[in-house]
């Protein structure tokens, strides 16, 4: 399918793109760029079929596709690297979990014939590094494809291609709505758990009890969701802050009108909130998004 991609930052993502794209024999060669000294010891260490780029002048002008999987905050220095040598005929993606501030203000920074289509695989886990990848960790998974206006119906097809080969299922939206709903679905429940296992932490040296070796599984989940990497959720967070902003507002009314049902013993309407909750999980598992499966889906 293609002769050379190029796979910038491989981290879990990056490494499960490297493992899937040579599982399935997508490209010719592929090439890494990794400023970690530790990431690029675990590349080797695990045999993963690849090189890594060494000279930018020369290689990177032959890529097919080059695939920017750092943390947002990193893509100027990317960008600014490598755009200079990008043909015209290369697609280049990103697999961000935030688009439309940072998208737009890439876009006046660099060349306007580079062909940018931005990647949202919905895939990932708390855990980071290449020694974590997974080949199939976008098997039946959604990826979000951002078509706009500008975007080539030819490059699009080639990038939907793409991620259709190693297991992901496509969908189009276009930046605003990208981030309208992954504000809601993904950004905002990860700073609600990042808030209460705060909470746990004030209330465990307020009340001096060691409340870690109690936690049930509610907390436990929190805590599993909270671990992920702080770098990455910062950056997601400034960059579509003003979505989740709003989600936060919306959040902390239906706190403030759950706390004066419980205040006021509102038995019926706490038992309606729950029930409609219920129906939301649901739809989830017969969506496929996870298992009905008990301790949290995990086998």
């Amino acid at each position: 399918m293609f002769k050379k991609i190029l796979i910038v930052g491989c981290g879990l993502i990056g490494s499960s793109i490297l493992r899937a794209t040579i599982k399935k024999k997508i490209s010719k060669k592929i090439y890494i760029l990794e400023r970690s000294k530790n990431h690029i010891k675990q590349i080797k260490r695990l045999g993963l079929n690849c090189e890594i780029l060494k000279d930018s002048k020369k290689q990177i002008p032959s890529m097919d596709m080059i695939i920017i999987c750092t943390h947002l905050g990193e893509y100027f220095k990317v960008l600014n690297k490598l755009e200079k040598y990008i043909n015209k005929n290369t697609i280049v993606t990103d697999v961000g979990s935030a688009k439309e501030k940072i998208f737009k203000k890439t876009k006046t920074r660099i060349k306007k014939n580079i062909n940018w289509i931005s990647s949202h695989p919905i895939a990932g886990s708390e855990v980071s590094g290449p020694k974590f990848g997974n080949e199939k960790l976008f098997s039946d998974k959604w990826c979000v494809l951002i078509k706009e206006k500008s975007t080539k119906k030819t490059q699009l097809k080639i990038l939907s291609k793409f991620w259709s080969k190693i297991g992901s299922n496509i969908v189009y939206m276009n930046l605003k709505e990208h981030d309208h709903i992954f504000s809601i679905t993904s950004h905002i429940p990860h700073l609600v758990a990042y808030n209460m296992v705060k909470t746990a932490m004030n209330f465990e040296k307020k009340k001096k009890s060691n409340i870690v070796k109690f936690s049930a599984g509610g907390l436990r989940d929190f805590t599993r969701t909270a671990a992920s990497n702080e770098i990455m959720w910062k950056d997601i967070f400034l960059y579509n802050h003003k979505n989740i902003i709003k989600g936060i507002d919306l959040f902390i009314n239906n706190m403030r009108q759950i706390k004066k049902l419980i205040n006021n013993k509102n038995e019926k309407q706490l038992i309606k909130i729950m029930q409609e909750s219920k129906k939301i999980r649901k739809k989830i598992v017969s969506s496929k998004q996870d298992v009905n499966l008990p301790d949290f889906g995990r086998r």
